[in-house]
């Protein structure tokens, strides 16, 4: 039977009741960091601590967090560990990129992500994913798939009708299993760097993954190609993110974007744009099939405005189906840790952070903080609901960061997402396949391990011509 929402505790590690030795915190942050944190990280504001890995702290307290990302975002750079396991795959792009060299990044890309150019893309969102409906719709009902990598084919379509219009040059398989293997290899931490070795020493995840970020590499460069071919033909290129992106200057000096940073940016754009928006679809659907009351209401919610106004206006008429979506944000966020290192000292909720520590802010551990949140391991999409909504402190919940470095293709994932779950939730129903568990693992992005079967079922005949 399924379970009614008000009760439905979605699974998740359970704390620790006390820290793990060096040997165990290595052990436990290559096969899984979510392991690491014990009630007191789910209790306490802030906690600083020094151990044989150097000086750490977690903070927790929503003021903190804003200091750390707005108020005193200048002494918090990105710390070496997390640019040791993003940088082989998204280069010196907007996620990995620094100071002076970011904001020239930020500046040039931000026309791209403007309200008004997202609504533009709605419709050609809608499409991709009316066709892949329209492939739902050729499963057996009770057929049983895997919602992840459904929702990884789906936004990867979705990529290849907005921003990269005229495709992206290979079959979305290959992507797929490209970024899984990346996530698998690559976006493992190493015990090498947990040490701060020197990078010369061969890391085994690097080394498993070379092909895969060889083969990103090849892949960018002919989508990259294809496009200047097209332009210096002559013809009038897509008004696409790829193309904006050849075109980009930055608005101060007038620059264009060096060519490694172009190619950084498309492979941040085509790897973390699809999977984290994928990820967080597949938890959505999880959640909504272990809570019949709230899957009901977003079926009814789907029928009533999918069709009744336009679709770049869907986010704003669909509240239940947004509030849904935005609790499995705040259970799953795709970005589970984000980290930065202090450059010169500074005092956090009364605590002394001292230069060089790295500190760490960590979505997953934020939004289920026993002192922000009302019975934070419930599944309750009225936290997010009328006057609920305005309650939640801005720094509490982040499921796209905050302050200037601000994901900043939030307003595309948000409109996207919805425009899915609209779509799916009101022509079929996805139950977890029975036996399964399902179990949450961070790899980069917060992710169900061995992916997320499912079994689907319509809710209405298929249309067929005569």
């Amino acid at each position: 039977m399924t379970a009614v929402s008000i009760a439905f505790r979605p699974p998740a590690p359970k704390p620790r009741e006390t820290p793990l030795g060096f040997f165990g915190m290595i052990s436990a942050l290559r096969r899984n960091p979510l392991e690491i944190w014990t009630r007191a990280h789910y209790e306490l504001p802030v906690l600083v601590g020094r151990g044989v890995m150097g000086d750490r702290a977690v903070v927790s307290d929503p003021m903190g967090v804003r200091r750390i990302f707005l108020d005193n975002a200048a002494n918090y750079r990105k710390d070496d560990l997390q640019l040791r396991v993003l940088r082989p795959a998204l280069g010196n792009g907007l996620l990995t990129s620094e100071g002076d060299e970011w904001r020239a990044q930020r500046r040039s890309l931000a026309p791209l992500f403007t309200p008004r150019q997202v609504a533009a893309f709605g419709e050609a969102m809608a499409q991709a994913t009316r066709e892949g409906v329209e492939r739902f719709d050729r499963r057996r009902p009770g057929q049983r798939i895997d919602m992840a990598q459904e929702m990884a084919r789906l936004t990867l379509e979705i990529l290849e009708h907005t921003l990269f219009s005229q495709g992206l040059g290979r079959d979305t398989g290959e992507f797929q299993r490209a970024v899984t293997h990346y996530f698998d290899t690559v976006g493992r931490i190493d015990p090498f760097d947990l040490l701060g070795l020197p990078q010369f020493l061969p890391r085994l995840g690097r080394l498993r993954g070379r092909a895969t970020l060889d083969w990103f590499a090849r892949a960018v460069d002919d989508i990259v190609a294809a496009r200047r071919s097209l332009i210096e033909s002559g013809e009038t290129p897509p008004r696409d993110v790829l193309t904006l992106l050849l075109e980009a200057q930055d608005p101060e000096t007038g620059q264009g974007m060096r060519e490694d940073d172009l190619r950084a940016n498309i492979v941040t754009f085509i790897g973390a744009g699809h999977e984290t928006t994928a990820n967080a679809l597949t938890w959505t659907f999880y959640l909504l099939s272990q809570a019949q009351d709230w899957r009901e209401k977003v079926e009814a919610e789907a029928q009533a405005q999918l069709d009744a106004g336009p679709i770049d206006t869907l986010p704003e008429r669909m509240p239940v189906t947004r509030a849904v979506f935005e609790e499995a944000l705040r259970l799953y966020p795709p970005a589970a840790f984000l980290s930065r290192a202090a450059i010169a000292d500074d005092e956090i909720s009364g605590k002394l952070i001292r230069a060089g520590t790295v500190v760490t802010v960590s979505p997953f551990l934020l939004h289920r903080h026993r002192k922000l949140w009302r019975e934070p391991d419930l599944f309750d999409p009225t936290r997010f609901l009328g006057e609920n909504r305005d309650k939640i402190d801005r720094y509490a919940y982040i499921p796209f960061g905050a302050g200037p470095r601000i994901c900043i293709g939030m307003g595309f994932a948000m409109q996207e997402a919805l425009i899915v779950i609209a779509h799916l939730a009101r022509r079929f129903r996805f139950d977890l396949a029975p036996g399964h568990r399902v179990h949450a693992v961070q790899r980069v992005t917060l992710r169900p391990q061995g992916g997320m079967p499912m079994v689907i079922r319509p809710l209405q005949p298929q249309i067929t011509s005569a």
